[in-house]
């Protein structure tokens, strides 16, 4: 358990009373799951999650103490950037910190794990380091004691499980979404970027129906009431969990993790997901002729995928796009070093370091190069870590796959030097 948790953590953590403690240290005393607390002390919605969770925690050390054994630690990853305020905030906590000097390791983990927003509570394995659960804060809702524990994920059939409605108001055993792919839709009529990617996912969902694909989506609502459920469903010709089953939709959201909608979760025939980035593929592929989208190694950079540079670092290689072929000859230039890196960190189960993309010439090209500071030259390789505020760049006359590969590698390593944004 050492090795993957001090990989992930350092040698050290912080406890409330500035003492430090080992992080293998953590098997002796029986934890075998850790969750890793990214907030803040301000107010709001940490100080809330602050509170349950602090009562949640209570009940695991109630039981350690009976039991002589603690199953569960969590480690606060701090957003603090006042070192007084982050010593405040771990005094008024029972549980271990990430030091506060150790900035390096607090902006990996945040790329690691995607964390796009504060509070955010993730589970991990701890002989492994792999992710048990995404969305923590649900599983404090959905069961404060812990009778669920570990929480960890289970086949798409199993969490669905149950009746299914039509908008005309027909049932259906979600039985009937076994052999389809299935694109999991967590929505809301009160969002308005919700209500746009509806009106195109309905034709989307169209096409792909009158070509013959065996395909439903299934609608997982996140409204404020069932008046506005039911307006919003009204509006779609494919189904959903009810609105009254709040338990099976909030199953639904821990077991992908959902921090923000709209998102669409496309999954294959067995349930296994196929892409987290269904919003996307529609908006980039109205015609659905990609579908059921499997995930590119290389991306071209566009207005509609651009918001996947906030989700960790990305390696962008900028190109004049006026010479014919340009784009593409650069996405077959970093494919193949794109797919060992992706394949590398598939074998580990774990979510690849790096997104790849090519980036012509266009106005949203041009706002990023004018937002980054960078250089109008092209080619131009950069990686842009936007959590981090945070670019390094290659300028040289030819970009050769040697020379991908060695910036890779030594990003990864990390062997370079940061420029800021």
């Amino acid at each position: 358990m050492a090795g993957a948790l001090t990989d992930l953590l350092g040698e050290v953590l912080v406890a409330a009373d500035g003492e430090e403690v080992a992080v293998s240290a953590l098997a002796a005393r029986g934890v075998s799951l850790v969750g890793l607390y990214f907030g803040c002390s301000l107010g709001g919605p940490c100080a809330q999650l602050g509170a349950s969770l602090a009562a949640f925690y209570g009940r695991f050390r109630g039981e350690a103490a009976a039991a002589g054994g603690q199953r569960l630690e969590i480690v606060f990853v701090s957003a603090e950037q006042e070192q007084q305020q982050w010593q405040e905030a771990v005094r008024a906590m029972p549980w271990l910190a990430l030091p506060f000097a150790d900035k390096h390791r607090k902006l990996k983990l945040w790329n690691k794990y995607r964390v796009s927003n504060i509070p955010s509570l993730i589970f991990i394995d701890a002989s492994s380091g792999k992710v048990v659960c995404r969305n923590g804060l649900l599983v404090i809702r959905d069961d404060p004691e812990g009778l669920e524990f570990p929480w960890g994920p289970k086949p798409f059939s199993e969490v669905v499980a149950g009746p299914l409605l039509r908008s005309n108001g027909q049932t259906l055993d979600s039985s009937a979404l076994e052999g389809s792919h299935v694109g999991v839709y967590f929505s809301a009529h009160w969002c308005p970027p919700c209500r746009s990617l509806t009106r195109v996912l309905v034709e989307s969902y169209r096409k792909i129906k009158e070509a013959g694909q065996k395909f439903e989506i299934l609608f997982v609502s996140a409204d404020r009431s069932e008046d506005s459920f039911k307006q919003y469903f009204s509006e779609m010709p494919w189904v959903a969990v009810p609105y009254a089953d709040e338990a099976r939709r909030s199953r639904l959201n821990r077991l992908y993790g959902i921090q923000g909608i709209p998102t669409l979760i496309v999954l294959d025939a067995k349930g296994e997901v196929i892409t987290r980035q269904g919003r996307v593929e529609v908006l980039n592929d109205v015609e659905c002729r990609e579908f059921p989208w499997h995930p590119k190694p290389v991306l071209e950079l566009t207005d509609s995928n651009a918001v996947q540079l906030n989700e960790g670092p990305c390696l962008v290689l900028f190109v004049d796009s006026e010479d014919d072929g340009e784009s593409e000859a650069a996405k077959q230039l970093i494919q193949p070093i794109a797919e060992k890196i992706i394949a590398k960190y598939k074998a580990k189960e774990e979510e690849a370091p790096l997104l790849f993309f090519v980036a012509g010439e266009d106005d949203m090209t041009d706002s990023l190069r004018d937002y980054t500071n960078l250089p109008e030259a092209a080619p131009l390789l950069t990686i842009l870590d936007m959590s981090a505020r945070a670019k390094y760049v290659m300028d040289v006359e030819e970009i050769t796959p040697e020379i991908v590969e060695a910036f890779v590698s030594d990003f990864l390593a990390d062997k370079l030097k940061p420029e800021p944004i």
